[in-house]
């Protein structure tokens, strides 16, 4: 088998790196050992049994999974019936070598075999090869079935990003063709700042950094401070870093336009706007907080940004993103939790 370096290949094998990964192969490996040492036609107690087989599936399992998790990056150059090939044969040179060692092991304590040791090495082998054929070929079912969702949510995704794009892209025309009669630079500056939101809008379904969308914000930001002037008092709490983090792309900006067009713009003095950055061990949080005009206190204002947010971050990563909205009689706040550790996402 020739792999082409240039080329990568979806990996149609399960992440065995991960938790859910691991656990997986531990309970299929023990199903596999209570299935041999209960087996009809065994001799001897069941359950000495149980607890030998145990250990020698679980050897075998555990010491596989571990070199094809360092060998995943390398299996991506592979087709996808090539990888089902390596891995299997990973499989049987683990099962063969785990064999040998047992067999000796156990003859050097007192075992007596029935079966000469080519036997017992080339029935384990038989039983390796049937059981990892069968996990191989569950493992690419559920493979497919998953970039068939992936690519079912991309499509939604681009649906939902679409829907952002009128909203500040027709406030921010506005603002920027008042500028040009009033200030030019000004007005050359909200085109530079506009043309970086229209890239991002281009971006429909994406993924970018924090500091990326955190800069689209400031943008944005920007163009309407040109519009509401004193009124709009913007205060950031980052901190020194940004944590390397994922997010879809324009995640923030409909949350900003929402404090300014329900909080900020109503309230003939304006308002506030504090954007705070939260890092913890699993997870990084941003709190987005804005005054509430008085007419506004009472209302519940427009939810559809939110929801295509959430919809958004559901789609990307399940239910490890949040999205949660508070509400007091002075202010609204909006906390979004992104994860740290990100699941791998198909595109």
């Amino acid at each position: 088998m020739n792999p082409t370096p240039s080329v990568s290949n979806p990996m149609l094998l399960p992440a065995f790196c991960q938790n859910r990964g691991i656990l997986a192969v531990v309970v299929l490996a023990q199903a596999v050992a209570i299935v041999l040492a209960f087996a009809p036609g065994t001799v001897g107690d069941p359950w000495l049994r149980l607890g030998v087989i145990s250990l020698f599936v679980q050897w075998v399992s555990l010491l596989s999974m571990a070199l094809i998790c360092r060998l995943r990056p390398w299996l991506t150059q592979f087709s996808a019936l090539q990888q089902g090939v390596l891995v299997l044969a990973v499989l049987l040179v683990f099962t063969l070598l785990v064999s040998l060692l047992a067999f000796l092991f156990l003859t050097e304590h007192g075992w007596q075999s029935y079966n000469s040791l080519f036997y017992f090495m080339l029935t384990n082998a038989l039983i390796a090869f049937i059981v990892g054929l069968l996990a191989i070929q569950f493992s690419v079912m559920h493979a497919e079935r998953s970039m068939r969702i992936a690519a079912q949510s991309r499509a939604e995704l681009d649906a939902l990003q679409a829907r952002i794009r009128p909203h500040f892209l027709f406030n921010s025309l506005n603002t920027t063709a008042e500028l040009i009669h009033q200030d030019p630079k000004a007005a050359e500056q909200a085109l530079l700042d506009l043309s970086a939101l229209f890239r991002a809008a281009m971006q429909a379904g994406g993924q970018t950094t924090l500091a990326h969308e955190l800069a689209l914000a400031r943008q944005y930001l920007s163009l309407e401070h040109w519009r509401l002037g004193s009124r709009l008092q913007v205060h950031w709490r980052l901190g020194q870093e940004l944590p390397e983090v994922m997010m879809p792309v324009l995640t923030l900006q409909p949350l900003l336009e929402n404090a300014i067009y329900h909080g900020i713009e109503p309230n003939r003095q304006g308002g506030e706007i504090c954007i705070e950055l939260v890092l913890g061990n699993q997870a990084v949080t941003l709190l987005i907080t804005n005054t509430l005009s008085q007419q506004n206190r009472s209302s519940k204002g427009n939810g559809i940004a939110l929801e295509n947010i959430r919809q958004r971050l559901a789609l990307l990563y399940e239910d490890q993103a949040k999205l949660h909205c508070s509400r007091t009689e002075a202010e609204f706040r909006v906390k979004l939790v992104l994860p740290k550790n990100q699941p791998e996402i198909v595109t």
